[in-house]
Order: C-alpha cells, then structure tokens, then sequence
C-alpha cells in the first residue's frame, strides 16, 4: 500500500471567487471530510497535482500534514473521495479526502490485474472481461494495489468468477462471488454464401443456330419464285410447238 506525505494549510477563501484567488497564488482547494465534519484546506499546486498524476492514487493512504499557528502541526490519514477537473483543459480544480483511523476496517473497491494470457485466446477464442474492480474491506493499511489474476489456465467456453479470485489475508471481497470477471468466447466465424450457378450465357445473333434458320427462312422465300418461272418456260415450249 503506497503512503504519501502532503502539506496543506486550513483556508478561509471560499466561493468561485475564493478558489480562483487560490488557483492565481499557486494552491489547489480541497476538503478533508470526517465523520460529522468538514475541514477547507489548501495545497500546494504543484504537490498535489503531481500526486493526483500518478497512477496510485485512488488506494494511496495520503497523511495530510496542516500547518497552524505557532508552528503547531496536525495529522490527518486519509484517503481520495473525489476530485474535480476543467472540462475543456482537463486541470485539477478541487480534491476531496475522506479521513480515516488506520485501525478501523474500511470498505473500497481495488481493481483485477490479469497477469498471463489465458490459452483459449491463444487458441483463437476472445477474452472478454465483464468485472474490473471488486469491492473489498480491509484495513486502510492492507489495502492492495490490484487483485491479481493468474487466466493462463482458462480455455474457450470457460469462465473465471469472483469466488475464483485469491486475497492476501485480512482482505476480504464482499461483491458477488457469482459474478462473472471473464471468460473466453468461441471466436465469431462468418458463414460464406454459397457461391451463384453461372447464368447460362446467351445465344449470341447471328450464331451458328441463328445461320442455320436464316438459311431455311431464304429457302422457303426461293421456293415459290422458282416454281414460278418453271411454269413461265413451260407454257412458252408449248406455244412454240
């Protein structure tokens, strides 16, 4: 469990105008909230976004130190409830801490880790991994950094549950134990349609069978004309004679 130390000091500034008078003098605004109770506070800007920056940051016990009169100094252990950034530029604007007794059991959420590639995605199947976080409760000081899941094991059709997933001791899950993390899927196979009978291509004008009818067609055209003129000759042999 990562520990961070950061400074801070109580405000008085508050209101937009307040937080933009911060902001020009190189502090963040942030409240520390505790049962019952809320205190303002102000951070350097620098500390606090390059804390906010790093990856730990939502399981990191933070030790807020706030300076007061006289040198006089206090301790706060805390964690991160919220924060706030510019829709446009995407700057910190505002933190939340929620304080907390390191001897008191807390309830957070921790994320699942997969650490090796499970063989049904060697084989072709899809990972798909349906939970990311789980909720836990623990100690703020037992608090892990990820859950880490060993898929090597798990092929195509299986599936990893909650009830599957190994805690260091004194952390205790509390979501669902039937809730499924991921499973491996056959990979999606396109049916292919089947291909279209070729069209039968079409008898071309003026093809062979085409000649052949044209052929006849002429034929009989010829036939009468020719019958004619055999009867001409023959009436005119007769009057000859």
């Amino acid at each position: 469990m990562e520990k961070v130390s950061l400074t801070a000091e109580k405000r008085t500034e508050i209101g937009k105008g307040g937080a933009r008078s911060l902001r020009r003098d190189g502090f963040l605004p942030a409240v520390l909230y505790a049962k019952g109770s809320s205190m303002s506070l102000k951070f350097p800007r620098k500390e606090l976004v390059k804390f906010m920056i790093s990856g730990g940051r939502e399981h990191a016990l933070v030790n807020i130190i706030i300076s007061g009169g006289k040198g006089k100094k206090s301790e706060h252990w805390a964690l991160v409830k919220d924060y706030q950034t510019d829709p446009l530029r995407s700057e910190l604007l505002h933190v939340d801490f929620m304080e907390i007794s390191l001897k008191q059991k807390i309830k957070t959420s921790t994320t699942i880790i997969i650490s090796r590639e499970p063989v049904g995605v060697k084989n072709g199947g899809i990972l798909q991994q349906q939970l990311r976080e789980v909720e836990i409760e623990c100690l703020p000081t037992q608090i892990p950094a990820g859950i880490e899941l060993d898929a090597s094991a798990i092929d195509i059709g299986q599936s990893i549950h909650v009830s599957d997933l190994l805690t260091k001791e004194g952390v205790k899950i509390l979501s669902d134990p039937h809730d499924v993390v991921l499973t491996v899927s056959a990979p999606v196979v396109e049916e292919v349609a089947p291909a279209e009978e070729e069209a039968a291509e079409p008898e071309l004008v003026g093809g062979e069978k085409g000649k052949e009818e044209e052929g006849k067609e002429k034929e009989a055209e010829a036939a009468p004309a020719a019958d004619e003129k055999k009867g001409q000759k023959e009436q005119k042999d007769k009057k000859e004679k």
